[in-house]
């Protein structure tokens, strides 16, 4: 008998940091949309996790996945680390997510004081920057649409392009872990790590990519991203091509982030991203070897 393909998004982003819509209506969106599976890989936290989980079991025919997004530094340069299938009640994720979120904290208040100092003054009880409860990881987008409301700025981007991106007069550089010890928080919880868009189409990236799968495979980097919104069949091609050279298991995911991410949709990206569906048993296959 004929089956459908389907697909899925290991790679999403709710209010509890930087995307706008709700864990809850993510599930929603996710089942809407007809994907198998769906992972909430907010940044530095897990805080939407329970949430997200309990609308998920109105529909059964989704797979939800409690994840995490953890930024780290190698080389100069920003590692993302996904992780997958983690327990969200695991005292030594909670514990090294509680130190990353610590971190932002210092960097935004550090971002803010720059702001004020630039005629951008912005308070912590502005709707945009006040945090949902313990659960939400503030980050730069969050300014972003405070500025947008306030100074009248016409995009999100228009703000990273004038204040905001790296090298621009508002920026602060975050303190990062290694990947090391974000593969380790991940691993204590059950879960499976994932370099996260490891290249970008605007360079030549299998340099930098080789380099970064030969040092981690060994150091616990289970698999790598190698569907993802901007990616082109080239990209595609190439990291699959890594993977297979160093062991690792394939992820993918949209990056979606609601309306903070407006050319992006849940499942397919700008259109052209499908994740098989295929790509999940390989992943779990990575996780009896951590328990």
């Amino acid at each position: 008998m004929f089956s459908r393909m389907r697909y899925i998004d290991l790679h999403v982003h709710s209010r509890s940091s930087d995307g706008s819509d709700t864990p809850a209506a993510l599930a929603a969106l996710a089942a809407e949309s007809g994907l198998a599976a769906v992972a909430l890989t907010d940044h530095d936290t897990v805080g939407g996790v329970p949430e997200f989980l309990e609308a998920a079991r109105a529909f059964p025919q989704l797979e939800a996945i409690a994840g995490v997004e953890i930024s780290t530094a190698f080389s100069s340069r920003e590692l993302h680390i996904v992780g997958l299938f983690v327990d969200h009640a695991n005292p030594q994720l909670g514990e090294f997510l509680g130190e990353m979120r610590r971190n932002r904290e210092i960097r935004n208040e550090a971002i803010r004081i720059k702001l004020n100092s630039l005629g951008y003054p912005l308070t912590w009880d502005h709707p945009a920057l006040a945090a949902a409860g313990d659960t939400a990881s503030v980050g730069r987008p969050h300014f972003a649409r405070a500025l947008m409301e306030n100074y009248g700025f016409p995009t999100m981007q228009s703000v990273f392009d004038k204040l905001l991106k790296r090298g621009c007069p508002a920026y602060v550089q975050r303190t990062l872990p290694d990947p090391v010890r974000a593969f380790e928080a991940i691993h204590a919880a059950g879960g499976v790590t994932v370099w996260a868009h490891p290249v970008y189409r605007e360079r030549n990236e299998r340099a930098w990519a080789r380099r970064v799968m030969k040092r981690f495979a060994p150091l616990g980097l289970d698999a790598v991203e190698g569907y993802y919104s901007l990616f082109g069949p080239h990209e595609t091609e190439l990291v699959t091509e890594l993977a297979a050279a160093y062991r690792l298991a394939l992820s993918g995911g949209s990056d979606y982030h609601g309306l903070n991410s407006p050319n992006l949709r849940i499942g397919v990206g700008a259109g052209g991203l499908r994740v098989p569906e295929s790509l999940l048993a390989p992943l779990k296959e990575r996780l009896p070897k951590r328990h």
